[in-house]
């Protein structure tokens, strides 16, 4: 088994690098600057190569992010990336694997691409799962670093589309997914509601929140999210109110139904996100036995699950 691996959690829009120690998961060094995929995607569209260059184009990239380190002896060391680089604007597209699926790292589709005189590290590209209706990239991977038993288990992935995986003696028989955070971007920044509404990270509209959550538990998110705007004309809420009003609105939508499940939720986030939607669970009475997993260290205890099969 190697001893240690490049970590990449490579997304649509984000970039994320790691140097790690295989047995431990220990991070020694990070890299998080990098474009995402489709940033990516368009250069390389606008570079006119051919489809032949494009996994050659795609590791030129990867290699200017691995420069970035300090630690001299990275040649050889091997790469392992999931999210959106097995897509259709990634390096190249690998098919999904259907549920149910067992979550076990020798039943994820995985191809490895072998190292070169260009760029000295072996890459296992680590592909997603499907429904008949949906897809991920991505949470497949944490939910291997994640810990499971032989119940049933609730997991939950808040984010820009937010996943929630039923998982059944550790295997996952169906997902959903939820534009939560990208339709809370397009109200806030894009539509009518825009100018109701100003970011902010204060924890004093905690009870506006709450309200907001249970809103849009019992109505119709449709309408509930107009009354961010006549909060502004009413003068009920200011805009900073209106921020934390909107997020429980959409949180809420999604978290609806959940709070009639009897089996253990687990939330995988970043912890900017657990707070929220730890309170939204909380504010719906959901199940009181809710575990918070760290998205990074989920993601990275899978990798290293990987590396110690396939590696």
């Amino acid at each position: 088994m190697v001893k240690q691996i490049l970590s990449c959690d490579w997304g649509t829009t984000s970039f994320r690098l790691r140097l790690v120690n295989v047995a431990d998961g220990k991070v020694l060094s990070a890299v998080n600057d990098g474009k995402g995929i489709a940033a990516v995607y368009d250069n390389w569209l606008q570079s006119g190569l051919p489809e032949n260059e494009r996994i050659s184009f795609y590791k030129s990239i990867l290699q200017k992010e691995i420069n970035k380190f300090t630690e001299s002896q990275l040649t050889g060391v091997p790469l392992i990336i999931s999210g959106m680089a097995s897509a259709t604007i990634g390096i190249t597209e690998l098919p999904y694997s259907d549920v149910p699926l067992e979550i076990k790292a020798e039943n994820l589709q995985v191809m490895k691409i072998d190292a070169d005189e260009n760029f000295q590290h072996d890459i296992l590209l680590v592909s997603g799962i499907k429904t008949s209706d949906d897809v991920m990239r991505g949470e497949e991977t944490m939910l291997l670093g994640c810990e499971m038993n032989n119940d049933e288990a609730f997991f939950i992935f808040p984010g820009t589309h937010s996943k929630h995986v039923t998982i059944k003696n550790k295997c996952c028989v169906d997902f959903k997914t939820y534009m939560t955070g990208e339709i809370f971007d397009l109200l806030a920044n894009k539509s009518i509601l825009s100018k109701s509404v100003v970011k902010n990270t204060s924890d004093q509209y905690i009870s506006i929140f709450e309200t907001a959550v249970k809103q849009a538990a019992a109505g119709n998110v449709l309408n509930n999210v107009f009354h961010v705007r006549s909060n502004q004309l009413f003068k009920k809420l200011s805009a900073e109110e209106n921020y934390h009003y909107l997020s429980g609105l959409v949180i809420g939508a999604e978290l609806k139904d959940v709070a009639t499940w009897n089996e253990k939720i687990q939330l995988v986030c970043n912890r900017e996100l657990a707070a929220p939607y730890l309170l939204a669970l909380k504010t719906l009475s959901a199940n009181g036995d809710v575990k918070y997993n760290n998205a990074d260290e989920a993601l990275i205890k899978g990798h290293c699950k990987l590396a110690a099969i396939l590696l």
